[in-house]
């Protein structure tokens, strides 16, 4: 067990304990069935950041797939603000964490044994986030590669749900060759949809685009791309967006609760853009200030100490 596993401490249905510690029934059903959900968010400088707007997608996720946490939105927040206070000690000063939520809904029956344990099981952690390793998207840029495995379809389970069974996306990783690129699914209809925990925006003739939220997670920092293009007047839509439009985009770019945004260098091996420049582009690079500007923290600067 390595020495930050052992130090840091999680919330574990009602108690705060070294992650060491934590004895997760082989019956849960979020091991057995991944019949869970959970959300996380991020630090900034070891603050973190919008944990009520995960939170409430958290409890979007658990009404959805109709799992009762057993606590309340206000006290899963209060959770959080624990965890990572009593784990801010261990946060190195050019790192920071991922902090997580997650709730399975229960161990399993055993024939006519009945329930071990009655109720959902919640544990909330934080780790550190990958900064090394992805340094280099804020480097040269992000090669994606769409993947020959399928979103999986809203009409089986919906994406909009951010649940443990992330089977479809890492299969979606692992149908491409190693090294290749940062995976892209396309939904049923052959649209392009999200990425492995990311969502993906076309910049065209200054306009950005995104694939509908029918389609996709909803994410935070999607979100937060939306409000800056209204704070900076920059044209925002959700549409179905296919091959072709990702072919002809001036500029690409990922977003996520850890990457924020990533400017993406080229899509299926082609460098992106008419005429390529530098990475990122002029409208990513806008969007990209203008988070730093928002959070009050260079992200850029810290990922790119990394390289």
């Amino acid at each position: 067990m390595k020495a930050g596993q052992n130090a840091r401490i999680a919330y574990y249905n009602g108690k705060y304990l070294p992650e060491g510690d934590i004895r997760l029934p082989f019956r849960d059903k979020g091991f057995l069935y991944g019949d869970a959900v959970f959300d996380m968010t991020r630090t900034f400088g070891g603050d973190i950041f919008r944990i009520e707007e995960h939170v409430g997608r958290l409890y979007d996720s658990l009404r959805a797939m109709q799992i009762e946490p057993g606590i309340a939105p206000d006290e899963m927040v209060a959770i959080s603000h624990e965890v990572l206070a009593r784990n801010a000690h261990l946060l190195g000063p050019d790192t920071d964490y991922w902090v997580a939520q997650r709730v399975s809904r229960g161990l399993a029956d055993v024939g006519d044994e009945g329930w071990e344990q009655p109720g959902a099981t919640l544990i909330v952690e934080c780790r550190p986030l990958p900064l090394a390793e992805r340094a280099p998207f804020y480097g040269d840029g992000v090669d994606v590669v769409i993947s020959p495995i399928r979103r999986t379809s809203p009409d089986a389970l919906t994406p909009r749900a951010k649940t443990h069974n992330y089977l479809n996306l890492i299969m979606a990783g692992m149908a491409l060759p190693p090294d290749s690129g940062y995976p892209i699914l396309l939904d049923h209809n052959g649209n392009l949809a999200e990425g492995l925990g990311a969502n993906i925006f076309l910049v065209r003739d200054g306009v950005c685009l995104t694939p509908r939220e029918q389609f996709v997670l909803p994410g935070v920092s999607r979100q937060v791309v939306f409000d800056l293009c209204a704070q900076l007047g920059i044209e925002h839509r959700e549409q179905d967006l296919d091959f072709h439009d990702a072919a002809n985009a001036n500029e690409i770019f990922l977003t996520s609760t850890s990457m924020c945004i990533a400017p993406v260098k080229s899509f299926n091996a082609r460098t992106v853009g008419h005429a390529p420049g530098p990475v990122p582009g002029p409208v990513t690079r806008r969007l990209m200030d203008a988070y730093v500007e928002l959070v009050g923290f260079d992200w850029v600067a810290q990922y790119r100490a990394y390289l």
